[in-house]
């Protein structure tokens, strides 16, 4: 498992081949319906969303106590340290899990491509790397639960078209948020550096470009540039770089028929063989187990 730059668990998204890129679970009281829980402070290198339906919960997100309660949503951006809170015996508590690029595969940076994004803007607020709470009016709650549940069902049956399904619940979850009177200043709180820094990554991604190479590019040493981009988004450029390639490495399986070898070269592999190697790391699975949508 990878670690922070405060040195506390990275959890990874699981992405499977062939299945869309969002997570339900469901609290009632202490016992969560599926999935593991990861009980001790930690971080995501994706969004989540939790809704609370009934009763409360008290969660530490990067060293501030809050807490949630009836009627509440509380959204995560990535980066952010949590250590999770156990829900009352009658509580009721959602989480949606999803990195990115499930709303916008075209996002660049995503960071950067948060600021302009109506759907994902909210994660980001005019706070850095945390959460923020907003309420649900008391009309409004049954039609969360409508959404959610949907999302639920679909996810788990699997029927013909669930996939475009899931996407739109969550797209229309994502738009109930937005309406929940956030009010967005015209410059969110997004470190130059590291704008400048995702930017980078992301025009240069596809060339043999290291953690040096950044640093030279913002006339940073590499080791500040390390603990500056680590304390900010919870990921090393490295890790960023990586990031960047498999996303473009899973676009170009599913839309082309270029071969392993040649996504390699595009993406900045020389190395097809060390290609097959990272993208298993973070897929577990085979490039071409992935086009095939096997596991």
């Amino acid at each position: 498992m990878r670690r922070t730059a405060q040195d506390v668990p990275l959890l990874d998204y699981v992405r499977r081949p062939g299945l869309p890129a969002v997570t339900v679970q469901h609290w009632v009281g202490d016992h969560p319906s599926e999935g593991p829980r990861f009980s001790g402070a930690h971080a995501h290198d994706f969004l989540l969303l939790l809704y609370v339906a009934c009763g409360s919960l008290v969660a530490r997100v990067d060293g501030r106590a809050r807490t949630i309660a009836t009627g509440d949503v509380f959204v995560i951006a990535p980066g952010a340290v949590v250590t999770p809170g156990r829900p009352d015996p009658d509580g009721d508590v959602w989480a949606v899990s999803f990195p990115p690029d499930t709303v916008d595969p075209g996002a660049a940076a995503p960071l950067v491509s948060w600021r302009g994004h109506p759907l994902l803007a909210p994660f980001v607020g005019n706070h850095r790397g945390g959460g923020q709470r907003l309420r649900v009016p008391v009309e409004d709650r049954a039609a969360w639960l409508a959404h959610l549940a949907d999302l639920d069902a679909e996810l788990r049956g699997r029927r013909d078209g669930y996939a475009d399904a899931a996407r739109a619940h969550l797209t229309l979850l994502l738009v109930r948020l937005g309406r929940l009177g956030i009010d967005l200043p015209d410059e969110l709180d997004v470190d130059p550096l590291v704008a400048e820094v995702l930017e980078i990554v992301e025009t240069r991604y596809h060339e043999a470009i290291s953690l040096r190479d950044v640093a030279d590019a913002v006339g940073l040493t590499p080791g500040h540039l390390t603990t500056v981009v680590g304390r900010a988004t919870g990921r090393t450029v490295q890790q960023w770089i990586t990031e960047r390639r498999m996303r473009e490495a899973r676009r170009l399986l599913a839309d082309t028929d270029l071969t392993v070898a040649d996504i390699a070269r595009r993406i900045g592999y020389r190395d097809a063989g060390y290609f097959v190697r990272r993208f298993r790391s973070a897929h577990r699975v085979t490039p071409t187990a992935w086009r095939r949508g096997t596991p």
